[in-house]
């Protein structure tokens, strides 16, 4: 892109500029504060990749909201998912009766989210919606539906705005595809 500073290496192409993830996530909190009108709902990030969006997606919403996270793992440090989620850090904040949005970074084979969405609906909450930042709907494995979608991509390996690969990447002030080996 013009003017843009060389990609890193390991980076192939930047599949979604700053300016239209920013964009996007106005528009997501506009949504969600409509929706959620005269209530507060709590945002749980799905620690770590979507931290960077959950923290973005706050400040666009002008209404009270509160957050906590959860993390969970299915990738290791690989590329593609195991198929298996563990859950490393549980939330803080007592869900029952509380309107709960599970912010995703992606949503790929729909394993994690839909295990996740599971346990937190067993604990007793007025409900439980979904907001992924990306969504690779042609990987899904899993059906589960997504409330609110950021952007639909490919089902490619991506980094950037919190997304790593092998922990690397996250600060990337974009979304950005990952180089095929042999390749700059």
């Amino acid at each position: 892109m013009v003017g843009d500073p060389a990609l890193p290496p390991g980076i192939g192409r930047v599949l979604i500029t700053s300016a239209e993830l920013a964009g996007r996530v106005r528009e997501l909190g506009r949504s969600l504060e409509r929706d959620y009108a005269g209530r507060v709902p709590l945002l749980v990030g799905v620690l770590n990749g979507a931290a960077v969006f959950v923290a973005d997606l706050m400040r666009a919403i002008a209404g009270p909201v509160e957050c906590d996270f959860v993390a969970v793992s299915s990738y290791g440090s690989g590329t593609r998912s195991q198929g298996v989620v563990a859950i490393r850090a549980d939330l803080l904040t007592p869900i029952a009766g509380r309107d709960v949005v599970i912010v995703e970074d992606v949503v790929d084979t729909g394993r994690t989210l839909a295990e996740l969405k599971a346990m937190l609906e067993a604990r007793g909450p007025r409900s439980v919606r979904t907001c992924a930042l990306l969504d690779k709907r042609e990987r899904r494995e899993v059906p589960v539906d997504v409330d609110y979608v950021g952007f639909t991509i490919p089902g490619q390996f991506v980094v950037g705005y919190g997304l790593d690969l092998a922990g690397l990447h996250r600060n990337l002030p974009y979304i950005a595809t990952v180089a095929e080996p042999g390749r700059a």
